[in-house]
């Protein structure tokens, strides 16, 4: 029986059961006023063994790919987990696991041992490269986040409080969250965060949240309370970032000098522009390439670089390292008119 197969008889039986959630692999029945208990039937068995069968699939692909990783700073001994994803031992982790850490010991689920290097760190995005010294472990298939729905099947494969190969099962509970991370005195929003019901606990992070498919669509990052753990996505801009990573060791960010908040557009103009909202500028920084561009305190920035802002993450996601000394086109709603502007984003210094 496919996976796809099996999801859609899984589908059936829970349309023929009336489940109302799904939670680390059990069914709760959720039955209206109308309906009483009846005798579980095949279908109902069939439905969670379909369910149990894409669980378990998935975990035979991700297991040989995933490591617990030991570090050891000046802090102490730290732990979480990692992720294969190239035939010559390139891992990703999270970037708070191997933090003041320049190389570690790798424990893969067959007994496995190696010690790796930190190739490269980014705090603001929570991600970090290792390599493994010693041949590379099979390797992970990397998926697309932005093809994620909410309520669909995810896996999450780590190494919790040191149990290693550990699989807990959930679905995608929120999309498009945004998680806070500092480094030294800058902060940054990581954007499109996966929100899931899927078990998290200590020791997860930098391990795999993969599809039903097995494809690993995030990096566990976070345990946020009971029953809600994040995951970095692997989108289109983690990729840049893992490929500054891998072939710089770190990322360069680019620098506009503004702050802002969301503000409401009027209705004329949102009508016009097919956007209710825009990025109201609270702080321009004197000097900066916000300043020299002309950009004023009060603008509301509606597009930049050809794209709708609507908030502080849409200008935040076109400041990577390759924005550094290129030409911004921004185009800002000030005292009732639009005004075009071009900036040019300063490296970001540390």
């Amino acid at each position: 029986m496919s996976v796809s197969g099996d999801l859609e008889k899984f589908a059936v039986g829970v349309a023929g059961i009336g489940i109302d959630r799904l939670r680390h692999g059990v069914a709760v029945c959720m039955p209206s006023e109308s309906e009483k208990p009846r005798p579980a039937t095949s279908l109902d068995v069939e439905a969670l063994d379909a369910y149990s069968r894409v669980v378990s699939t998935v975990a035979a692909t991700l297991l040989p790919s995933v490591a617990s990783l030991t570090v050891r700073t000046s802090r102490g001994e730290g732990a979480g987990s990692g992720v294969a994803f190239t035939d010559d031992g390139f891992m990703l982790t999270s970037a708070h696991v191997v933090a003041g850490a320049p190389a570690g010991m790798a424990e893969f689920t067959d007994g496995t041992e190696s010690r790796f290097d930190v190739v490269g760190a980014d705090p603001l995005a929570d991600l970090a490269v290792l390599r493994i010294r010693d041949g590379g472990p099979t390797p992970a298939v990397l998926g697309d986040a932005d093809t994620l729905r909410i309520g669909q099947l995810v896996v999450a494969v780590g190494n919790p409080l040191g149990l290693a190969g550990s699989v807990t099962a959930g679905v995608v509970s929120a999309l498009g969250r945004s998680l806070p991370v500092r480094d030294n005195r800058r902060t940054r929003l990581i954007d499109d965060v996966i929100q899931t019901d899927a078990a998290l606990n200590p020791g997860n992070s930098g391990g795999a949240l993969a599809d039903s498919a097995g494809r690993v669509v995030g990096i566990n990052t976070a345990v946020a309370g009971i029953g809600l753990g994040l995951a970095v996505p692997i989108n289109t801009t983690t990729r840049s970032i893992i490929s500054e990573l891998i072939s710089s060791g770190r990322v360069r960010r680019a620098w506009l000098g503004v702050a802002g908040a969301p503000a409401p557009l009027p209705p004329r103009v949102a009508e016009r522009l097919g956007q209710r909202r825009g990025l109201r500028l609270l702080e321009v920084v004197p000097g900066s390439p916000a300043a020299r561009s002309g950009l004023f305190l009060g603008d509301i920035i509606v597009t930049a670089g050809g794209k709708p802002v609507v908030g502080v993450q849409d200008v935040q996601r076109l400041m990577l390292g390759s924005a550094i000394g290129a030409r911004l086109p921004i185009t800002v709603l000030r005292q009732g008119a639009f005004v075009d502007v071009i900036a040019v984003p300063a490296p970001l210094s540390s």
